[in-house]
């Protein structure tokens, strides 16, 4: 939808036309992807999960035209140009590779985390340049909505010298299954989302301070539950990540608040708003600006939602990347960076101490 304030919640679809390959059947993919998909008009052409029959079911629902055994016979289909994954982070490193060696694939759009090792995300970001294939990484959260507004009040300089920032989440994650085989939990699994688009906000990091507790109501053991970050960027902005998974307790009866809120402080003005999935609503902005409104309060709007619309955009800005012969606006190289940070934040919980991301080599 246009916007008389001249902003662009969610970016025009310019490519949809390459045929799409499918990994995974799970709530993200049928929910999620498969849904933005439809709605977008991208081809896709074909879907494979661990379980043939879950395939079957979603490709029924979606209208997909063929389902294959395995991950791997999607794969090696040559009417695959890009390949969607959205399966568990230690078996998406073979994925990856396997598909960087089929000639037919032409862009691979990963899940986050990328993998479960920093070491891991480099080989892979060092195959894919070798590959010459646009290897991309699912950071959604970027093209919610709000996100994407905020960022352009902050280029368009309304807020003046960015001050200080932070996201605050009282909010309760599906965990998945396949998690509670893992020993890193919020930090790499949701803190992600946040620390990485506050990378794309606010640029890079200088050190991250990460403090952490177990969270009461996950069942399987964990190292981090509920988080804290406080990060400090080159640009001087000071900002915070807190990850509540606990949020309060869930029962019948009981009145659960829960919620996420953002606020941005600069010099000439204030940002803040609300992300909406944890109440299945769109996410909110509102800012004031002593340069743009007289300082006063407006408020943007639109009526779609980062699930699932943002996916639309990630799916797009792959296809467009291909089309164009240039880099992907969610590219490898720059979500190794992301990887980076949370490795720096599990180093701060380990040690004790602030981390500078300067000890922490992308090589």
């Amino acid at each position: 939808m246009s916007d008389p304030m001249g902003f662009q919640p969610d970016p025009p679809v310019r490519v949809n036309t390459l045929a799409i390959g499918c990994i995974g059947a799970g709530m993200i993919m049928a929910e999620c992807h498969l849904a933005a998909y439809k709605e977008a008009g991208f081809k896709v052409a074909a879907i494979a999960s661990r379980t043939r029959a879950k395939a079957e079911a979603v490709a029924t629902r979606w209208g997909i035209p063929k389902v294959h055994d395995t991950p791997e016979a999607l794969i090696a289909d040559p009417a695959i140009e890009v390949l969607d994954i959205a399966y568990p982070p230690d078996q998406q490193p073979a994925l990856i590779h396997a598909a960087l060696k089929q000639p037919h694939i032409k862009a691979i759009l990963a899940q986050k985390p990328l993998a479960l090792t920093l070491a891991d995300a480099i080989a892979l970001r060092d195959a894919a340049a070798t590959a010459g294939k646009v290897l991309s990484v699912n950071q959604n959260m970027r093209y919610d909505q709000s996100m994407r507004v905020l960022k352009q009040i902050l280029d368009r300089g309304e807020l003046g010298e960015v001050v200080f920032a932070q996201i605050d989440m009282h909010a309760i994650p599906h965990w998945q299954g396949f998690l509670a085989g893992y020993d890193r939990l919020t930090l790499a699994n949701m803190s992600v989302h946040h620390l990485d688009v506050l990378r794309f906000l606010f640029g890079e990091p200088e050190e991250i301070t990460t403090r952490t507790r177990k969270d009461p109501r996950t069942g399987f053991d964990h190292s981090d539950g509920i988080t804290v970050s406080t990060l400090r960027f080159a640009s001087g902005v000071l900002a915070v990540s807190l990850e509540d998974v606990w949020s309060g307790p869930r029962a019948e009866g009981y009145e659960n608040d829960q919620h996420i809120t953002f606020r941005v402080e600069g010099t000439q003005g204030v940002a803040k708003g609300t992300i909406g999935w944890p109440t299945g609503a769109a996410s909110t902005l509102t800012y004031a600006s002593q340069k743009t409104t007289g300082g006063k309060w407006v408020t943007p709007t639109w009526d779609t939602m980062w699930f699932p619309q943002a996916f639309i955009g990630v799916m797009e800005q792959l296809q467009h990347a291909v089309a164009t012969h240039t880099p992907p606006a969610l590219s490898v190289a720059d979500n190794v960076k992301t990887v980076a940070l949370i490795e720096a934040g599990y180093k701060s919980i380990a040690e004790g101490r602030t981390v500078k991301l300067s000890e922490i080599s992308t090589n």
